[in-house]
């Protein structure tokens, strides 16, 4: 037997989740909101990229690999969220996270060997993304530099994975180049994170990136069927366009930390894109992953309408005088996440019963 059971992933899942919960409770606590002692001054953004994200896609891939040694990736990050967690030196975790990636670059080339498509050579480059955001934290013992490598790391592997399901679409050879042009701006926007110019590169990648998808993704036709489907294809159009909003305010404005326009553009990519994006595939990953039933039900819009509600509240705390607005945007935003891994669990209890 080359695989792990669905039982035996379930602890790598539980870490990565650990490492969302804790990591909006550090990112409450650092806009003031009352939160448990143990979360001051936890690393927010290292919790949410590495610990959750970094965990989560490692084990994705790895079931899609179907390898033992492929789980090393989520394990490795399983355990940097728990350090993390335990409020050891955040620097510590560099290590298992670095591994974590590594793993993941591999496990990446693997599935690339077993289908060379364009869409596989995406997904390994962004897991390289992972990794190199993984070193340059360790290197400067700062995540600023990091930061948007770990947002080209899901941006480009959330990218790839549509990529790969935009062939229904007969994607013509002058599109793909147009892709692959993105991705570019993308990786170069990451390098030059340090200068105004990485941010306006980073910003008209994920920009271009957004009219591609909104043009090419096949939820243009299944946002008209009823469903999961539609849920899905909502989920999928709605998250494009804070990707456009984000990809906007970067090129447009290329703000520093503590700028208007930062905490939105920052926050329009990570939230209302990539959040979207999981909401949305949650319900045919989990399944996957764990070999359980995850019945549709329409209070999945519920969270979802909250989240992108939230975020309109929290983005618009960028104008002047505003500033409580982001507070609240906030809260609103850590709520619609946890609403909806309550629906999550009560779906698969709910399926559970149905069996």
């Amino acid at each position: 037997m080359t695989d792990l059971a669905p039982w035996q992933r379930a602890p790598l899942l539980i870490l990565g989740f650990a490492g969302l919960i804790v990591g909006m409770l550090a990112g409450l606590w650092r806009l003031a909101w009352p939160t448990p002692a143990f979360v001051a001054g936890a690393p927010h953004g290292a919790l949410m990229m590495c610990a959750f994200f970094g965990t989560l896609i490692a084990l994705e891939r790895a079931v899609a690999v179907g390898r033992r040694w492929a789980y090393l990736g989520p394990l490795a990050g399983g355990l940097g969220s728990a350090m993390l967690i335990a409020g050891l030196d955040p620097r510590l975790a560099t290590v298992p996270f670095g591994l974590g990636g590594l793993v993941l670059v591999l496990a990446s080339l693997h599935a690339q060997r077993r289908a060379p498509a364009l869409h596989a050579r995406v997904l390994t480059l962004g897991a390289v993304a992972w990794l190199v955001g993984v070193l340059v934290w360790a290197l400067t013992d700062t995540v600023d530099g990091a930061l948007w490598w770990w947002i080209a790391f899901l941006v480009i592997t959330i990218a790839g994975e549509r990529l790969e399901l935009s062939r229904l679409m007969r994607v013509s050879p002058a599109m793909q180049r147009y892709f692959i042009v993105l991705i570019g701006l993308l990786v170069a926007g990451a390098s030059l994170a340090a200068w105004p110019t990485g941010e306006r590169l980073f910003g008209l990648g994920a920009l271009g990136l957004a009219i591609w998808l909104f043009r090419q993704d096949v939820a243009r036709r299944t946002v008209k069927t009823t469903g999961l489907t539609r849920y899905i294809a909502v989920c999928l159009l709605s998250g494009y366009l804070w990707l456009a909003l984000g990809g906007a305010l970067l090129a447009g404005l290329a703000p520093t930390a503590g700028q208007p326009g930062w905490d939105s553009a920052l926050h329009a990519l990570t939230v209302g894109f990539v959040f979207a994006m999981v909401f949305g595939h949650a319900p045919i990953i989990l399944p996957a992953v764990l070999r359980i039933r995850l019945p549709y039900h329409p209070g999945f819009y519920v969270p979802l309408a909250l989240l992108h509600l939230s975020l309109a509240v929290r983005t618009a705390g960028d104008l002047p005088g505003a500033a409580a607005l982001r507070a609240w945007g906030a809260l609103g935003n850590a709520g619609a996440i946890g609403l909806f891994l309550v629906l999550m669990l009560t779906a698969v209890a709910a399926g559970r019963r149905g069996r």
